[in-house]
């Protein structure tokens, strides 16, 4: 079981972190927001066979993309991107099927005090995987090289 504090303290402030997407205030920049995950997991599959899915683990998935934002400033606290995959072995002897799972939380190297707003402006990038994220030159791509 997880257990997580409705509140940070951080220099004398309180802050309230959500989702990102329950952070947005209007319907366009929801779906924007929406639009930057599934531009994520499609870049992701396209480049996965001769990246990250060549080794051990040859069917990563990506299984979400998220973010939390202080309710109040819209300041991002932190994006994790979780991946799965799995090795499967089957013993001709027996039939038996082995599996062994193996997932992944990889973060995202956000500049510090990234507002949501900024980051909703990659959705204009030719290829949001790539694009530096605001505030400095590292990628989302950086960040699962660091990671899977």
């Amino acid at each position: 079981m997880l257990a997580f504090a409705s509140h940070a303290e951080a220099e004398g402030r309180v802050y309230d972190y959500v989702d990102a997407g329950s952070y947005l205030r209007n319907e366009a920049a929801v779906q924007v927001w929406h639009g930057l995950r599934q531009r994520l997991r499609v870049e992701f599959d396209q480049i996965c066979g001769d990246t990250f899915c060549e080794g051990e683990y040859s069917n990563i998935q990506s299984l979400g993309f998220l973010c939390s934002a202080d309710r109040a400033s819209g300041l991002v606290g932190q994006c994790v991107w979780l991946f799965a995959g799995s090795q499967e072995e089957i013993d001709p002897a027996s039939g038996r099927v082995y599996v062994q799972a193996r997932s992944w939380q990889c973060q995202i190297p956000l500049a510090p005090r990234t507002a949501m707003e900024a980051l909703l402006s990659l959705s204009d990038a030719d290829s949001v995987l790539h694009a530096p994220l605001p505030g400095t030159q590292a990628s989302i791509y950086d960040g699962l090289m660091a990671c899977l």
